[in-house]
């Protein structure tokens, strides 16, 4: 287990209970949302449709409209505006066009994992007055990285609402949302783990730091540091702060899918490692033993996180992404392939493992861990 240093306060483990996200509360609630929505799927019968049923679980929802499939998916920001919000106060530097590339990618990264191109973004910005949207700064910040998103993912921007909720978001906060509506096309580009089989090799993609899952963990650290946001991240190395570390923005990876396309490499399943941490690479629900040789570097902020946290590495890779923000499932004479793929896009990746017959657990070799199929239930 990592520690803290000597002058450090003797701070027990702090969990990410203990920061307010309990997914032992939230999952019982997807679960059934689930099953009561997949009762629905009938009603696209009557326009000549059918649901991907396979798509039910996934990151996103996919649809039969004929000669293609349509993908759709809504996500949230989360609590990483809060960050954002308090570092400007004590910056004077608004940091939206950042929050403004995790919320599009927050959306983005889980509709490619079923193999579909995004064709359109919606915005959902939903503020506890009208005043936010006066600070001219910040909200022009947000504008300028909504569209540098979807000019780097090659997305429109649609529309959207921006909804002034006094007494349901608090004062001076925003919540942020963005959907997303995509198409796969060819429809052999769908990946939904049918094709998913032992042999196949696993393909990470790094991460730019703590993207937008796991803030309210971050947050919660600060009561811990001295400094609060501007505690170094690596005294002695770099002046990065704490607060700059974590407001580093998502990577987009819908480059890197298209990339592969292009290439003539179609994955045989994706997973966006978010909330959950490396959990997520026990998505699909077949049983396959998942073994991982060799684990990327840690992003200096995660590696600062789990010291002052006392998280061991059980606890660090369950709920954070510990350096890969994107797992490819790839036949494995294409696996180097695709590694190039990746970084020819500007995306770092590694050829981490590979999928053999077993019981459902996920095994990290170099660091000793085992995850098993009771560690991720989200059907």
């Amino acid at each position: 287990m990592t520690t803290t240093s000597p002058s450090a306060p003797d701070h027990g483990t702090l969990s990410y209970e203990q920061s307010g996200v309990n997914y032992d509360l939230i999952d019982p609630l997807k679960v059934a949302a689930q099953r009561a929505a997949a009762a629905t799927g009938e009603h696209l019968a009557a326009h000549g449709f059918s649901e991907v049923t396979a798509s039910r679980g996934e990151s996103a929802y996919v649809v039969d409209v004929g000669p293609f499939y349509l993908a759709s998916i809504v996500e949230c920001l989360g609590s990483k505006s809060l960050v954002a919000d308090e570092m400007q106060r004590l910056t004077g530097r608004s940091y939206y066009d950042a929050i403004a590339q995790d919320t599009i990618a927050m959306a983005i990264n889980d509709l490619i994992t079923v193999g579909a191109t995004p064709l359109v973004v919606q915005a959902y910005w939903a503020a506890g007055g009208s005043d936010w949207f006066g600070d001219a700064q910040r909200s022009q910040a947000l504008v300028t990285g909504w569209k540098a998103a979807c000019d780097r993912c090659g997305v429109a921007w649609g529309g959207g609402e921006t909804p002034a909720l006094a007494g349901i978001v608090e004062a001076g906060r925003i919540d942020l949302a963005a959907s997303c509506t995509g198409l796969i096309n060819p429809k052999a580009r769908l990946s939904v783990g049918d094709k998913l089989a032992p042999g196949d090799a696993i393909v990470l993609l790094a991460s730019s730091g703590i993207h937008a899952n796991g803030l309210s963990l971050a947050r919660k650290l600060v009561e811990r540091l001295p400094q609060g946001y501007l505690t170094p991240v690596e005294p002695g190395v770099s002046s990065l702060s704490y607060g700059d570390a974590l407001l580093a923005p998502t990577v987009l990876y819908s480059p890197v899918t298209e990339a592969l396309y292009r290439a003539g490499i179609t994955p045989h399943y994706c997973a966006n490692i978010t909330g959950h941490g490396w959990r997520k690479l026990l998505r699909h629900p077949a049983a396959h033993t998942y073994r991982v040789h060799t684990v990327p570097d840690v992003p200096p902020v995660l590696k600062f996180i789990q010291r002052h946290a006392r998280h061991d590495d059980l606890e660090a890779y369950s709920t954070l992404n510990m350096g890969a923000g994107f797992a490819l499932f790839v036949p494995a004479e294409q696996a180097e392939r695709t590694v190039a793929v990746a970084q020819a896009q500007g995306v770092r990746a590694w050829l981490a493992g590979r999928i053999e017959t077993g019981p459902k657990r996920l095994l990290i070799e170099p660091l000793g861990l085992e995850f098993g199929d009771d560690a991720l239930q989200l059907r």
